[in-house]
């Protein structure tokens, strides 16, 4: 399988390493990088050297090439910018789920990628548990979603708490809108469950934890469940969640293979 990458940071390095380099997967390859900002050739040239790719600073050279995927490993901008061109053309892994918390933008996206026969792939990101959600709303059966997100104080406070503090307590809807930045697990979570204006949300500071803890609870007619999970960052990059980069890592071995679990 043929994985081509817009933009290349922390993520995509690490892609890189596994992919290219470590060749942990023999039949997933990433073959170019997409990066249209002048400053950044010198860096994608060097890029190319050390994994044996191509690199493209204009968009429809780097989607002529034979690739089965594009994975974005870049920002809102780029999804903003990008996807509706890419999903005329090849399937796409969003990693920047931020970008559609815009709903008209979301639904858009989902018409090109129907019109065009592709899809528009969303790692589960920084949390688990989005199979379990997506079996109990199948039947229209999932009643009640929660996320609770607990980080670190100082990610989240400019002034300094002495004991845990909820700083949000609502819809999801209203969480993205004032934590762009904090709260991608929540629109993730919502596109999975029952929508952002239903998805319930609280946020805490708590100046005695250096992870970020996400615990998810849902009820239905299936029953109901409670799942926590305590991310470690990403090795060098304390702004990314190791968990993050090892879903993507998980959706590309996953889709190179003939058995799909789950």
């Amino acid at each position: 399988m043929k994985v081509g990458l817009i933009g290349c940071g922390a993520i995509g390095h690490f892609l890189l390493e596994k992919i290219n380099q470590e060749k942990i997967f023999p039949n997933v390859e990433i073959v170019s990088v997409l990066d249209e900002r002048e400053k950044s050739q010198p860096k994608l040239a060097k890029l190319a050297d050390t994994y044996d790719l191509s690199f493209f600073s204009d968009a429809d050279r780097f989607l002529s090439l034979e690739m089965d995927v594009v994975v974005e490993c870049a920002n809102v901008e780029a999804v903003r910018h990008y996807a509706p061109i890419v999903l005329t053309k090849k399937d796409l892994l969003i990693i920047s789920v931020g970008a559609l918390v815009d709903r008209a933008f979301y639904t858009e996206l989902e018409s090109i990628a129907k019109e065009h026969n592709r899809k528009m792939i969303l790692p589960s990101g920084a949390i688990g548990g989005l199979d379990l959600i997506q079996a109990a709303k199948v039947s229209g059966g999932l009643q009640e979603v929660t996320l609770i997100t607990r980080k670190p104080a100082k990610a989240l406070l400019s002034e300094t708490v002495e004991k845990e503090t909820i700083i949000f307590k609502g819809k999801a809807s209203e969480a993205i809108s004032k934590f762009p930045k904090n709260i991608n697990v929540a629109i993730i979570l919502s596109l999975a469950g029952i929508g952002v204006n239903e998805t319930n949300v609280q946020i805490v500071a708590d100046p005695q934890i250096d992870k970020n803890i996400h615990t998810i609870k849902a009820r239905g007619d299936f029953g109901e469940f409670e799942l926590q999970i305590a991310n470690h960052a990403m090795p060098g990059n304390p702004k990314t969640s190791y968990l993050t980069a090892l879903s993507i890592l998980s959706l590309l071995k996953s889709m190179g293979e003939q058995t799909i679990i789950g």
